[in-house]
């Protein structure tokens, strides 16, 4: 991830994607930040008005934090922290939409390029992304619900898909499971496995 963001070449898109990712954000909710909607000191981001019209809360990380406040100095926007980039600087400062969704999609396309990555991505990937390093960090589901956004525990599931790391550490742990039932004298079936 650090490197499809880093190899992209606009302020405004590399910044938007590594708050999308960092964050765990629709391309919508990306793109109706405010910047009143950050709060550096509980480190949170508040998302408005999300899917199915309800708010909530992310962490926000330092390094979001950093990029976010440099590029903010590049339009010095009051309320979007992401406005249309058309037109001259006086224009953009006074921008009440945000970037175009469309033109945020096709950039992430020469990034990936770049990077050899020949399977499709969408911003939606970004998020995905998170969604699976939270789990091979071992946050559990039930948290990344809540990052996400999902109503359901049903929709998170579908990004808990068995990772490489997933099932590296599941067969470290049975095979831990088994040498210590098998050193105990236990049957692998043993409940304390």
């Amino acid at each position: 991830m650090q490197r499809l963001i880093n190899s992209v070449r606009r302020l405004r898109y590399r910044v938007f994607f590594l708050t999308v990712y960092s964050l765990g954000l629709r391309l919508g909710e990306g793109l109706d930040l405010e910047v009143g909607d950050m709060d550096d000191q509980l480190r949170r981001v508040h998302i408005r008005q999300a899917k199915g019209g309800k708010d909530r809360y992310v962490p926000l990380p330092e390094l979001t934090l950093q990029n976010l406040r440099r590029f903010w100095t590049t339009h010095q926007r009051r309320r979007l922290l992401f406005p249309n980039p058309s037109g001259s600087a006086a224009t953009v400062r006074a921008a009440s939409r945000p970037m175009d969704r469309s033109g945020v999609q096709a950039a992430l396309r020469p990034a990936r390029i770049e990077c050899g990555i020949h399977k499709h991505l969408t911003v939606h990937s970004l998020r995905h992304a998170y969604a699976t390093h939270l789990l091979e960090l071992g946050v559990d589901l039930r948290a990344i619900q809540v990052l996400l956004g999902h109503s359901r525990p049903e929709t998170t599931a579908r990004y808990a898909h068995l990772t490489e790391v997933n099932r590296d550490q599941a067969k470290e742990r049975i095979e831990d499971c088994w040498v210590a039932s098998s050193s105990a004298g236990r049957k692998a079936d043993d409940p304390a496995c």
